[in-house]
């Protein structure tokens, strides 16, 4: 069913899905589940077809009025850009000058008083705004005063605020790479650093994902469990919301907290899932929610990383060589890139050799930093100037031994990483060799039975 829902997404037109769906009738014993396929297919054609409408401008010219920021202002190319939400609609600004100065130090949810010009996009610009849900082009001529707008932006924000000051302990760029590992603000990364880690396959990790939101129910844990069963399934739905409200709403988070959500009401019901369906079921009820996931490369960077490792992790680790604590990051880490070498391929022409390697040495000590950056970095910014700062650093210190290390293995990969053609032959050669080890161990097994 999920797959006709996404196909529904993707082809936009009920004539072309009922010819998918009769072929994939034949592959379907039970009417009844290709007639829910069928209506969970046509649901997301209606679905897709409003959020394309919705993708246009209502009204374009001139503005005055109240608008709020959808995301953090991030500086690109000597501009500041920021994404406005005016009249109920989504518009980009790239602001410079008194403008650019006026809305650099505000975050998401927060309102201002502004005079500015909407205008069309036209192309692929139109085309790759509308997927995040963006209109128009927003020209800013004056800003005026602001608000803290809602309670939950308000909170959010005071912690994101807390959590810059504490980070602020690091050294630059590691300050910029502790913000991103931790709630995936990579706003101020350098491009530099984004290459190495995008060179040396660990761009995911300045991406919020299920990792993060796991450490936050690890970290929850102490005080979860001493709730009854209906409030702590309340608390950790509450604690889901709250985290994905920190970091934006980011397309990796969305399907790493839905799947949280799914996996901890089964819990609560009796009626636990395995984490394949746990993927389908968020992947389904996100993309009907929101149609243009379809279209967003890091979603499916997340959900083919997580169905690579639910499909190949567990059963790869029987057949690499080594010890236990060896064999099973390495199979977790062949199972991540195998499920994301589609989209990789596709969208950024590689995949990176280092990624196994790099992602055994990087991963661990990133998670580290994800489980204790959180509340190092808020105590620390909590802290402050206290005895000189002296006592923040302190706090801080293991976050930026550990930071530095991630920096330096993703800056080592990016180095040693292989031309394009050398790389297609070293994934060749472990392809080969992984499969010849399987079907000697399965021969060995058979001869031996």
């Amino acid at each position: 069913m999920v797959g006709h829902v996404v196909v529904g997404v993707w082809l936009h037109r009920l004539i072309p899905l009922v010819v998918f769906s009769f072929v994939a009738a034949a592959l379907h014993r039970s009417r009844l589940v290709w007639l829910l396929c069928v209506i969970g297919g046509a649901l997301a054609v209606v679905a897709s077809q409003a959020a394309w409408a919705h993708a246009v401008p209502e009204r374009l010219g001139a503005f005055t009025g109240s608008a709020c920021l959808v995301t953090d202002p991030a500086p690109k190319a000597g501009a500041t850009q920021a994404v406005f939400e005016v009249g109920g609609q989504r518009f980009e600004a790239w602001a410079r000058g008194s403008p650019r100065r006026r809305i650099n130090d505000h975050l998401a949810g927060e309102c201002v008083t502004i005079a500015a010009e909407r205008k069309a996009l036209v192309g692929v610009p139109a085309r790759r705004a509308a997927i995040r849900h963006v209109v128009g082009g927003l020209e800013l001529q004056t800003v005026g005063d602001w608000s803290t707008g809602t309670p939950i932006a308000r909170a959010s924000n005071r912690v994101r605020r807390l959590f810059a000051q504490g980070a602020a302990q690091l050294r630059s760029p590691d300050n910029e790479l502790f913000a991103g590992l931790v709630i995936g603000d990579d706003r101020n990364e350098p491009v530099a650093l984004i290459k190495q880690f995008r060179a040396s396959g660990l761009s995911h990790l300045t991406a919020v994902s299920g990792q993060n939101v796991s450490f936050v129910l690890a970290a929850a844990a102490p005080l979860l469990r001493r709730f009854r069963p209906a409030g702590r399934w309340l608390i950790t739905l509450a604690l889901i919301a709250w985290f994905a409200a920190l970091t934006r709403f980011e397309p990796s988070v969305l399907r790493a907290g839905v799947m949280a959500g799914i996996a901890a009401t089964g819990y609560f019901m009796g009626r636990e899932r395995p984490a394949l369906r746990l993927l389908t079921l968020a992947v389904g009820a996100l993309v009907l929610i929101d149609p243009m996931l379809v279209w967003s490369v890091g979603f499916w960077l997340s959900v083919g990383a997580t169905a690579g490792v639910a499909l190949l992790g567990a059963s790869l680790v029987a057949y690499i060589p080594g010890p236990r604590w060896l064999a099973v990051p390495a199979a977790v880490t062949i199972g991540a890139q195998c499920g994301v070498a589609p989209v990789s391929l596709l969208v950024f022409g590689t995949l990176p050799l280092v990624s196994i390697p790099a992602n055994l040495l990087a991963v661990p000590v990133a998670g580290f930093v994800m489980l204790y950056g959180l509340p190092a970095g808020l105590i620390a910014g909590a802290l402050g100037p206290v005895l000189g700062g002296t006592l923040s650093a302190v706090v801080q210190m293991p976050s930026a031994i550990a930071t530095r290390w991630v920096a330096t293995v993703a800056a080592l990969g990016a180095r040693f990483e292989p031309p394009p053609g050398w790389g297609l032959i070293g994934w060749s050669c472990i392809a080969a060799a992984l499969v010849a080890r399987i079907v000697a161990i399965r021969l060995r097994s058979i001869w031996q039975g």
